[in-house]
């Protein structure tokens, strides 16, 4: 049996397994991207109707204040209010979470007070363009800009001038071999005189200014974080013009290269193994996260470097015919990850037979003029 005939008989087997027991939101996704349904299919338009019902939509919907912010716990309220106050702490985490979560269940900014939060968000931005926090107070985060990117294209911003500052800012931080890395922490960390340091006080140095002046081409030997990147391109990929960037394919290449391999840098998953942990939701990146952005930016089987890691998805299905949390499954998380595998495969399959695939194939289901 070749590749793409497993490809397919998985495909096909699975996504009928599956479409009998997702949930709203997952089924839409596998209905969609997967089965080739067209958006105003009656079962589609179903479904999209009972995305609208479905319970923690409506929890998430119903809990978002006037002022764009979901209630946290005490303890994690206590340590803010202690502190320098949002976006540094759990209010903007959980916002960047939660619009993540209504993204996914096809929420419009029109909802509820979903407006309110993206304005919060970008009420913190900073005039070089980038949004602080949430953690790591005095140091810009690529990672969770790029989380907080993918969010503000999702409920359709692009245009936002706010958004495309933050573009900007993105860009600009991007490295010469094509990654990204958490300034300081995963450069000037490195130097003998701060390397001896705690973490906590090496960062209480760069708040107060006690480090060294930062200037980020003195460190174009140390490689780029694997983790940082993904998230990165990640936001960037929502965008069908963004996903045609020079800039984007160098963020992925950079991804392609190491895949299986150790990230260099000790702050942010180490260890290979994080490539093999099936997870959901997939905020940080793993080798899942990697292939979905990958094969929807037209990775396909012309790239030889993705034989071997299509072929460890493959590996990953049960003897159900689904995919899981390595840790701790759970029966709604693993549909996720089944569907999300589902579409990696299909993409990658389409490539096979030479069919449309990626972000250009869906353009072109959406009736939006594809860029060359």
């Amino acid at each position: 049996m070749t590749l793409l005939d497993e490809i397919t008989r998985v495909v096909d087997e699975s996504s009928h397994k599956l479409l009998q027991r997702a949930c709203p939101p997952v089924r839409y996704y596998l209905l969609t991207d997967v089965m080739g349904r067209d958006y105003d299919d009656v079962l589609v338009t179903r479904t999209l109707e009972e995305c609208r019902k479905y319970r923690p939509r409506m929890k998430l919907i119903g809990t978002l204040r006037e002022d764009g912010t979901w209630p946290i716990s005490k303890q994690r309220r206590k340590a803010e209010d202690e502190g320098e106050g949002p976006p540094y702490g759990w209010t903007y985490i959980t916002i960047l979470r939660n619009l993540y979560d209504l993204g996914e269940y096809q929420t419009t900014k029109e909802e509820g007070h979903v407006e309110a939060a993206l304005e919060r968000m970008l009420s913190w931005q900073r005039s070089d363009g980038h949004i602080p926090g949430p953690s790591a107070k005095g140091i810009p985060l690529p990672h969770y800009n790029g989380f907080a990117f993918r969010n503000l294209l999702k409920f359709g911003l692009e245009k936002d001038s706010r958004v495309q500052r933050l573009y900007r800012w993105l860009l600009s931080t991007q490295r010469p071999d094509g990654g990204w890395v958490i300034p300081y922490l995963e450069d000037m960390k490195y130097l003998p005189e701060y390397k001896p340091l705690r973490q906590e006080r090496f960062l209480e140095m760069v708040k107060d200014g006690k480090t060294m002046k930062y200037n980020p081409d003195d460190y174009k030997e140390i490689p780029s974080c694997i983790w940082t990147t993904m998230m990165v391109i990640r936001g960037m990929a929502h965008s069908y013009k963004f996903a045609s960037s020079k800039e984007i394919r160098l963020g992925a290449d950079f991804v392609l290269d190491r895949f299986f391999k150790p990230n260099f840098h000790s702050v942010f998953y180490r260890s290979a193994s994080n490539w093999t942990k099936m997870k959901f939701p997939t905020y940080f990146g793993s080798g899942l996260c990697a292939l979905d952005i990958l094969t929807w930016l037209k990775y396909g089987a012309d790239d030889p470097r993705m034989d071997r890691p299509i072929r460890w998805l493959l590996s990953m299905r049960n003897n159900e015919g689904f995919w899981g949390q390595s840790e701790r499954p759970h029966a709604e998380k693993d549909q996720w990850i089944t569907e999300i595998s589902l579409s990696i495969l299909n993409r990658y399959g389409e490539s096979l037979r030479g069919e449309p695939y990626g972000w250009k194939a869906q353009m072109a289901k959406k009736g939006l003029k594809v860029l060359s």
